[in-house]
């Protein structure tokens, strides 16, 4: 498997793996995420590309084709009144193609990205998972990240 940092002719595979992320969180919370759509437009995908503090790599697999991909997002806190100053890389989204999950293109992908951040100075590593996206918090738990925040809602 070859991971690299993603090129704009890699847009049509990422936008089908970012259809099948929103699908997933479509099924699992229809009251808050539309069918059928992805997260970024194409124009967004070309700036998010282009762009060294949103760092998005491609796992490619032996035959070229694009199996996997993972969107960063370096954020730095200096000077806040409440947080100290550290550097973190935020995962905005981790997907395999649906066939090939289990596959271990995922771990792959993560001990890229925690190498990526070690090596650019990175305090941590930080994201989000959705309560609709149990085999997701799994998985992240099982490369060993823990929960530090919890975001909670009621619906009116």
């Amino acid at each position: 498997m070859k991971i690299t940092r993603a090129a704009v002719k890699d847009i049509p595979n990422i936008n089908r793996l970012l259809h099948q992320v929103l699908s997933v969180h479509h099924n699992g919370r229809p009251d808050l995420f539309k069918a059928n759509c992805k997260k970024y437009t194409n124009p967004e995908l070309k700036a998010i590309l282009k762009n060294d503090s949103r760092p998005v790599f491609v796992a490619f697999d032996e035959a070229g084709n694009l199996v996997g991909y993972v969107f960063c997002v370096i954020e730095i806190y200096q000077d806040d009144n409440i947080q100290t100053d550290r550097k973190t890389l935020y995962i905005d989204d981790l997907c395999v193609e649906a066939l090939m999950r289990g596959k271990h293109i995922g771990t792959e992908l993560y001990r890229y990205v925690l190498n990526y951040a070690r090596t650019i100075g990175c305090y941590n590593v930080t994201l989000n998972v959705w309560s609709c996206n149990p085999d997701a918090a799994a998985f992240y738990q099982a490369m060993g990240m823990t929960p530090y925040k919890t975001g909670m809602e009621v619906i009116l």
